[in-house]
């Protein structure tokens, strides 16, 4: 798609320079440098030391719940916040105060703000509007859910999707004995699978049209995987459920009884549309920069962030206290998203650095799987690669690392190399649903679910059923297009 620059004559610059300091102690990781450039981390000069505090905090989100789920259920900021501070501490010290609090306050304003913005706004929104009644979860209303929200997920994203259906489809199966994976195949297909066929769907995609793809390249080049893909997981979900649905019977009281489904608050379609024509026109048109404490921002995603927050807003002024009663509406789980999150997002600057070092760095091994011998691309393995630091890893940066590793060139990657960037991109949305930390929506659908009753798997419990049915699932697709 083709850029529309708007040139905005007086250019704003706020430049704070975040004083030098001199790194004590271990090699201090950072560049030669003229004298007014900011400091930042060199990643071929970061051992994997400095990656515990991130698998540490995986670790925490993976066991603590089990072990002791009251302390994590009242604490689990300050565990976030315990291995951000783990990190950034000691890393001043070894690579000077300048040069860590520029990389926070990068990934802060560029990655994680905006980020939290985007799925909270949608969450806002999507959260005022109401589908009142309820119908008996049966097999074959499950799965025509699951479908629509599949659909819906590229429309409106995965967020969106996910929060839009997720309490309807609960309040169905809420007379089911046996209802989780219900929403572990939601999670599959609404919050992940669903969103891969445009920009708006997931956020890796979105980076990837503000890094010059095409709008629509993703809806031709993922369409066939992801209708296998979605195709697949439908049946497997319909006969999975028939199985569960036959065995259990109706010993349990349905707390919600059917009734003829509405909906309440339709008018908050225009915020959610808003939202959509702000992220899309963000990549389309070109303003001019502000620096702020070093970190280059541009104006039309400063705009971008700014009308989502309002949306955000809106969306409460637009509605009330009954219909936010009615949908068990509450902050905790954007709440939850944005405390883990934040402390993955800041743990996990160093991998991301060493990984961006590419044979450089002390991850180079990752970097050659992707490499033939002869060194082209292998689509094989970027996807293999990307996918499974996607299931751990935030998936929009991972994608992000891997178009860089390919080359970067937009034109290149939708021409010749098309295979390789369908390879990250599919590796990057389909396996963010490998656990529940690889794309955000899937904590947010899982912090959910508990909220209301329904016993999730465990961290490793999800892991089971992804890996079980997913990967089986994942080799086919190799086969197939790779």
């Amino acid at each position: 798609m083709a850029r529309m620059s708007l040139h905005i004559p007086a250019t704003i610059r706020w430049t704070a320079r975040i004083p030098m300091t001199v790194a004590l102690g271990l090699s201090s990781g950072l560049p030669a440098q003229a004298a007014d450039a900011v400091p930042h981390l060199q990643g071929g000069q970061i051992g994997l030391i400095w990656t515990l505090p991130f698998a540490g905090l995986l670790l925490s989100i993976a066991l603590l719940p089990l072990v002791t789920p009251k302390f994590w259920h009242h604490h689990y900021g300050k565990v976030a916040l315990f291995w951000g501070v783990a990190w950034a501490g000691p890393a001043m010290v070894a690579f000077g105060g300048a040069a860590i609090v520029y990389e926070i306050l990068h990934t802060a304003l560029q990655e994680y703000l905006p980020f939290i913005i985007l799925i909270g706004s949608l969450y806002c929104v999507t959260g005022h509007i109401h589908i009142r009644g309820n119908l008996h979860g049966s097999p074959a209303l499950n799965t025509g859910f699951l479908a629509a929200g599949t659909v819906l997920a590229s429309v409106i994203g995965t967020t969106g999707a996910a929060m839009l259906l997720v309490r309807p489809l609960i309040r169905a199966n809420d007379d089911r004995i046996h209802n989780a994976h219900v929403m572990v195949f939601f999670i599959f297909l609404v919050a992940n699978i669903g969103g891969a066929l445009t920009p708006v769907g997931d956020p890796p995609l979105f980076l990837g049209f503000l890094e010059g793809i095409d709008f629509f390249w993703t809806t031709k080049a993922l369409f066939k995987p992801t209708l296998m893909l979605a195709g697949s997981l439908l049946l497997i979900f319909f006969v999975v459920d028939l199985t569960l649905y036959r065995r259990e019977g109706r010993s349990k009281p349905d707390p919600t009884p059917d009734s003829r489904l509405t909906i309440e608050g339709k008018h908050h379609v225009i915020p959610i549309m808003v939202i959509l024509a702000a992220v899309i026109a963000s990549g389309s048109v070109q303003f001019d920069t502000i620096e702020l404490f070093g970190v280059t921002l541009e104006w039309q995603n400063i705009l971008r962030d700014l009308v989502l927050v309002l949306m955000g807003v809106l969306s409460f002024m637009l509605s009330n206290d009954r219909i936010r009663a009615a949908n068990q509406f509450d902050l905790e789980p954007i709440r939850e998203v944005a405390k883990l999150f934040g402390g993955i997002f800041v743990t996990i600057i160093p991998v991301l650095a060493i990984l961006k070092a590419g044979q450089n760095g002390a991850l180079a091994g990752i970097i050659a799987l992707v490499t033939t011998p002869s060194g082209q691309p292998d689509p094989l393995m970027y996807f293999w690669i990307t996918g499974l630091l996607s299931s751990f890893l935030d998936n929009a940066p991972t994608y992000l690392v891997f178009f860089n590793a390919a080359g970067a060139d937009p034109i290149a990657l939708m021409g010749p190399m098309a295979s390789t960037l369908m390879a990250i991109s599919m590796g990057a949305v389909f396996m963010g649903a490998n656990s529940y930390i690889g794309n955000a929506p899937n904590f947010m659908v899982k912090s959910m679910a508990e909220s209301r009753g329904v016993v999730m798997p465990s961290f490793f419990g999800y892991l089971v059923w992804s890996f079980g049915l997913l990967m089986p699932l994942f080799a086919l697709q190799s086969w197939l297009f790779f």
